[in-house]
């Protein structure tokens, strides 16, 4: 095992040239991150998932039912011992083929089945409570984590001028506020990598869980390297959009609509401006250029800036996600009715729309026209929202 550790931990693989591990011990005059001090992030990982759970039932939910949030889950579907089975053995989304076969089997039509499958996949899914105390947990300790680093870093030199994160480098003793910054960071995204498996479960959930495991190696890698200056950085950056996004889902779960879109707006236009402006501008650039210049190229350094990359990708993706939903809605006319952060980066509903689903039995099976919950037909209602088809609200 020490063999394994001393071959991973190569210096000349981590550091740059003509730095050691023995520059980076700490002293009696300086400290300096070790990588035994992230060992301390699981169980404050554990003490923050642990948190959030007193947190959501004695604050969030006594929050939410007094904003009225709604409690009651999904419409439940009608008992069926057949298509029961089907949905738990066999498929939750079956074909045409099979919808035929149960049709001529239950004497119902082919739009019926559809429409139970449907309200069965969405009895599995949270309810509006559950989502508003996620929300608000998230939103309380992105508020204060932003509000912690906007505090420490306006009295920092990095922040006006980023190429004191390496200045002296590697003689840069740890500073407790970096520490602390750094040790909480890692521990929620810890507990976020546990908990996403238990959680609501979103259409994106690949993409999140890629982004939680790179972010980890990220802080993980620099805390060890001691370019943690660079790391508040990032990590101020990203997270102040996301305390306006979750601040819009709770709106949206509240059916303030006006609040919500006004929310939205704003977080999507400090979203783009961040991820797709500053970091690409003031962070990537600097990893990317300014920092080889002045520390000399080494293997660490190409996969910092990989995975930097990588989460730029990310940012793309989900600009993109936004734009076009933005794009979509002003094209139509239909703002007003419309849920933008359906295709966000996050859900805000889960539960699949029908213009029929407010109907509880079986229907004959002879066809008729439908009509949407909003009266005109063409187009799923859900809550007064518009949905389309990248905007679907089943995942």
């Amino acid at each position: 095992m020490a063999g394994i550790l001393a071959w991973f931990w190569n210096e000349r693989f981590w550091l740059p040239h003509n730095v050691t591990w023995a520059d980076l011990q700490s002293t009696e005059e300086a400290t300096f991150p070790q990588a035994e001090d992230l060992y301390l992030a699981f169980p404050l990982a554990f003490c923050i998932f642990m948190i959030r759970l007193l947190f959501e039932r004695f604050i969030a939910k006594p929050c939410a039912l007094g904003l009225k949030v709604q409690a009651n889950g999904p419409q439940k579907a009608q008992p069926n011992a057949i298509l029961e089975k089907v949905f738990t053995a066999i498929t939750k989304h079956p074909d045409e083929k099979r919808l035929e076969g149960l049709s001529k089997q239950l004497d119902w039509d082919v739009r019926s089945i559809q429409r139970w499958f449907r309200q069965r996949r969405n009895q599995e899914k949270p309810s509006t409570l559950t989502k508003f105390c996620e929300s608000m947990w998230r939103f309380t300790f992105y508020l204060y984590i932003f509000t912690y680093g906007v505090r420490f870093l306006k009295k920092t030199p990095w922040l006006w001028n980023i190429r004191q994160c390496w200045n002296g480098y590697p003689n840069q003793p740890l500073m407790p506020d970096v520490h602390y910054y750094y040790i909480v960071e890692l521990s929620f995204y810890w507990s976020l990598m546990f908990s996403q498996f238990i959680d609501i479960k979103r259409k994106d959930f690949g993409i999140m869980f890629t982004h939680h495991i790179v972010t980890v190696l990220l802080i993980t890698f620099s805390y060890v390297t001691n370019l943690t200056q660079l790391g508040t950085l990032v990590f101020c950056l990203h997270d102040g959009s996301d305390i306006i996004l979750e601040a819009a889902k709770m709106a949206n779960y509240c059916k303030c609509q006006k609040l919500s879109d006004l929310l939205f707006l704003t977080f999507a236009i400090v979203f783009i401006v961040n991820r797709l402006g500053i970091y690409p501008l003031w962070i990537l650039n600097a990893t990317l250029f300014e920092l080889y210049e002045a520390l000399g190229s080494f293997p660490f350094l190409w996969v910092l800036n990989m995975l930097l990359m990588v989460l730029q990708v990310l940012h793309c993706f989900w600009s993109y996600l936004i734009i076009k939903a933005a794009y979509k809605a002003i094209s139509k006319g239909k703002a007003g009715k419309w849920n933008p952060l359906h295709v966000a980066k996050d859900n805000l509903s889960d539960v699949e729309s029908s213009s029929d689903e407010e109907e509880t039995g079986p229907r004959s099976k002879t066809p008729h026209s439908t009509i949407t919950a909003n009266g005109t037909g063409g187009a799923n209602g859900t809550n007064g929202y518009l949905t389309g088809g990248t905007c679907s609200e089943e995942h």
